[in-house]
C-alpha cells in the first residue's frame, strides 16, 4: 500500500471510528450510571462491558469500511447484471439463489434458531428453522426484484403480503406469533441487509427514470423481511402438536465468570467460523460472476477482496464484543432493576436504552448513508436516525409494559400497528414507503438481538408470572414495527413541509 493510499485509508477509518464512538459511548455512559445507582454489577462484568464497548467501536468501524469497498460493490454489480438480463426467470432464479445463500448462515438467525429449538421441547430443530427462514427470504427477494424490474407498486405488494400474514395469524398461537416476527428481524442481520440494499440499488439504477430509480432503491429489505414470518407461520400450521417447554422459572443465562479476558478469547474461534461460513457463499458466487460476467480489472477486484476481508474482521470483533461484553450486562441490569423494587423505572430505562442502542446497529449505518446518497441529501441521515431512535425507544418501553402486565399480548401491538402502517403507505410519498419497511428490518440487528433481548429477559426473570424466553421473544418484533410507523410519519411531515414551502420536487 502506497503512502498516499495508507493516509487515505487511515483518514476514512478515523472518520468511521469517530462516528461509531459517538453512537456507542452513550450506551456505555447509561450502563455506568445504572451501575452506580439502581443496578450495581460485579466489577469483572463491568470491565468486560467496557472491553466489549471498545471491540464494538473498533469492529463496527472496520466492518462499515469493508462494506463500503467490498459488500456494496458486489451487490451493485450483481443487481446491475440481473436487471440487464431483462428476463423474469433469470431475475427470479438469481433472487432465490442469492437470497438463500446470504441468509442461511446469518449469525443472528442461527442464535435465534437455537433458542427456538430449546423451548420447543425438541420438536423443531435449529437447522430446520434456518432452512425454512432462508427459503422464505429467498422467495421474497425474488418477488422484490421482480417488482423493481416490472415497476409493480410497492404499497400494493406490501398490502397483499400483510393480508396473508393477518390471515395466517389466526391459525397460530401467541407464542409462535412472536417467534415468526422475531425470525424476520434475526434473518435481516448485519450481513444480509448491506448486501440486499446494494442489490436493490444495483437493479434500480439502470432505470432511465431517475425518480423511479430513487423510489425503487428501497423496499427490497422490507419485502424480504416478510418471508421468514410467512415461512415460520406455515411451518407451525403444517406441523402438529408443537409444544413449548416451561420457561416461567428459567434462570437467565449470564456468564457469571470472574475471568475478564477468557470469555472473549473463547468466543473468537466460533464467531470467526460462523462469519466465515456466512461470507463464503456470496464470495464464491461473486468470483464465478467475475470470471464469467464482470471481468473487472485486477486492481478493482483486489479492492473488493480487501473489503470482504475487512467485513469479516470487523464483524468478528463486533459480535465478540456484543456477545461477551454486553449480553450478560443487559440481563443483569434488567434483573437488578426489578429485584431492587424499581419496577416502574424499567419502562423509562427501556425507552432510553432503545433510544441509544439503535445508534450502534451496523445495518442502520448502511441504510441511513444510502438514504442520504440516493436522495442527494434531500432526506438527511440525521433526521432518519432521530426518527428511528424514537421509534425503537417506544418499542422497548412498550415491550417492558407487556412483560410487567401479563394481560397485554404481543398481537395487541402488532395487529393495529401493521394495519396502520399498511394504511399509511397509501398516503406517504412513495420514497418513504420503501425506506420505512426497510428501516423496520435493519433496526432489529445484532445489538437488539443481544443487548436489548438480554435486558428484556433479565426483566422477565425477576418479574413474577413472566416467562423468560417467551416474553423475550416478541421484543425484536416490536423493534421491527415501530420504525416503520416512525419513518412513515416522517414521510408525512416531509410531504406537508414540501407543500407548505411550495417545493416542486415530486415526492408523492
Amino acid at each position: 500500500m502506497s503512502a498516499g493510499k495508507e493516509v487515505l485509508f487511515l483518514n476514512v477509518l478515523f472518520q468511521k471510528l469517530k462516528e461509531v464512538s459517538l453512537s456507542v459511548i452513550p450506551i456505555s455512559i447509561i450502563v455506568l450510571i445504572l451501575n452506580f445507582t439502581i443496578a450495581p454489577l460485579e466489577t469483572p462484568m463491568i470491565i468486560r462491558f467496557l472491553i466489549g464497548a471498545f471491540l464494538i467501536i473498533l469492529g463496527l468501524s472496520i466492518f462499515l469500511f469493508g462494506v463500503d469497498i467490498g459488500i456494496t460493490p458486489i451487490g451493485n454489480l450483481m443487481g446491475n447484471s440481473i436487471a440487464k438480463s431483462n428476463r423474469i426467470w433469470i431475475v427470479a432464479f438469481a433472487g432465490i439463489t442469492l437470497g438463500f445463500f446470504i441468509s442461511i448462515a446469518e449469525p443472528d438467525l442461527i442464535i435465534l434458531a437455537e433458542q427456538i429449538s430449546d423451548i420447543s421441547t425438541g420438536n423443531i430443530s435449529a437447522s430446520s428453522i434456518v432452512l425454512i427462514v432462508s427459503i422464505g427470504i429467498a422467495i421474497m427477494i425474488a418477488l422484490g426484484l421482480i417488482r423493481i424490474v416490472e415497476n409493480f407498486p410497492l404499497r400494493r405488494i406490501l398490502t397483499g403480503i400483510y393480508l396473508i400474514i393477518l390471515i395466517l395469524s389466526f391459525f397460530i398461537t401467541p407464542e409462535f406469533l412472536a417467534i415468526a416476527f422475531d425470525s424476520s428481524g434475526a434473518a435481516t442481520g448485519a450481513l444480509t441487509v448491506p448486501f440486499i440494499l446494494a442489490l436493490s440499488v444495483g437493479v434500480s439504477s439502470i432505470k432511465k427514470d431517475s425518480k423511479l430509480s430513487e423510489d425503487d432503491s428501497f423496499g427490497l429489505v422490507g419485502i424480504s423481511a416478510t418471508g421468514p414470518i410467512i415461512a415460520v407461520m406455515l411451518m407451525y400450521i403444517l406441523s402438529k402438536n408443537i409444544e413449548f417447554a416451561d420457561t416461567s422459572s428459567s434462570e437467565i443465562l449470564a456468564l457469571n465468570s470472574k475471568s475478564i479476558m477468557l470469555p472473549f478469547l473463547n468466543a473468537i474461534p466460533n464467531t470467526a467460523y460462523e462469519i466465515f461460513i456466512a461470507l463464503v457463499p456470496v464470495f464464491i458466487i461473486f468470483m464465478i460472476a467475475q470470471f464469467t460476467i464482470f471481468k473487472m480489472h485486477k486492481k478493482s477486484l483486489y479492492k473488493i477482496i480487501k473489503g470482504v476481508l475487512y467485513t469479516f474482521i470487523g464483524l468478528v470483533l463486533f459480535l465478540v464484543g456484543v456477545n461477551m461484553g454486553f449480553m450478560d450486562v443487559g440481563k443483569a441490569i434488567g434483573s437488578e432493576i426489578v429485584s431492587g423494587g424499581n419496577t416502574p423505572i424499567v419502562i423509562i430505562v427501556g425507552f432510553v436504552l432503545g433510544l441509544v442502542t439503535i445508534l450502534a446497529e451496523p445495518a442502520v449505518y448502511v441504510l441511513t448513508h444510502q438514504i442520504e446518497d440516493v436522495t442527494s441529501g434531500y432526506v438527511s441521515r440525521k433526521s432518519v436516525i432521530l426518527t428511528l431512535s424514537i421509534g425503537v425507544g417506544f418499542a422497548v418501553a412498550l415491550s417492558m409494559l407487556r412483560i410487567l402486565i401479563p394481560q397485554i399480548q404481543l398481537w395487541h401491538y402488532l395487529l393495529p400497528g401493521y394495519l396502520i402502517s399498511v394504511t399509511l403507505s397509501y398516503f406517504v410519498p412513495k420514497l418513504f414507503i420503501g425506506m420505512a419497511f426497510d428501516s423496520g428490518a435493519v433496526a432489529s440487528g445484532p445489538m437488539t438481538a443481544t443487548f436489548i433481548l438480554a435486558f428484556a429477559q433479565g426483566v422477565a426473570s425477576a418479574t413474577e408470572g413472566a416467562d423468560v424466553l417467551i416474553d423475550g421473544f416478541g421484543i425484536i418484533a416490536m423493534v421491527a414495527l415501530t420504525p416503520v410507523l416512525a419513518i412513515q410519519v416522517l414521510g408525512l411531515i416531509f410531504k406537508f413541509k414540501s407543500r407548505k414551502e411550495g417545493v416542486v420536487k415530486n415526492v408523492s
